[in-house]
């Protein structure tokens, strides 16, 4: 759950005041399939008014940055390491900062195909004839996502590591790493 600080507090208050201002007009209805039908599609552009404004006002307030990330591989056992610091710059206190690092690999734009490796998933009509065992799938991009800190203080900066299988067919590699706060 997110940490909320005084700005999720004043759009709570506008969208529950939009809300009971649309119950009473609601109830001023004559017919009652409309009061029904009224209160229904109010409370729902509630909810969602609630859903958005969260994610818009922790965009807004909450500000990591990134510092120092390294990486290095363990060839011992195939994975790689990011290291880095955390360091909350807003004024607002972070419940959970991530990081995404995405691994990109160009060693088949180079046109270095050796291997006979396919470079990409059998679907449909082809998967069903060919019995999906013989095609050898590789992806060549990998995502993840690390929860690296729990309530960073504003000005507070912290220390991460982690660590992921790292594939060893990727050739010349791009890496790519965005830290978020919730």
């Amino acid at each position: 759950m997110t940490l909320f600080n005084y700005w999720h507090y004043i759009v709570f208050f506008f969208i529950f005041l939009l809300f009971v201002t649309g119950i009473l007009s609601a109830f001023k209805q004559k017919k009652q399939k409309t009061v029904i039908s009224m209160i229904f599609s109010v409370t729902i552009v509630s909810i969602f008014l609630a859903i958005f404004s969260i994610l818009i006002v922790d965009k807004y307030t909450k500000e990591v940055k990134l510092y120092k990330l390294k990486n290095k591989r363990l060839l011992s056992t195939e994975q790689i390491v990011y290291s880095g610091i955390v360091k909350n710059t807003g004024n607002h206190e972070i419940g959970k900062v991530k990081i995404e690092i995405k691994i990109v690999n160009r060693g088949h734009m180079t046109g270095s195909t050796r291997g006979g490796a396919s470079y990409f998933k059998s679907s449909g009509l082809f998967d069903f004839l060919s019995g999906g065992s013989n095609v050898l799938y590789r992806p060549q991009s990998i995502t993840k996502e690390f929860l690296i800190a729990k309530n960073l203080k504003p000005g507070n900066a912290k220390s991460f590591r982690v660590y992921f299988k790292y594939p060893p067919y990727f050739k010349n590699a791009s890496d790519f790493a965005k830290v978020y706060g919730h």
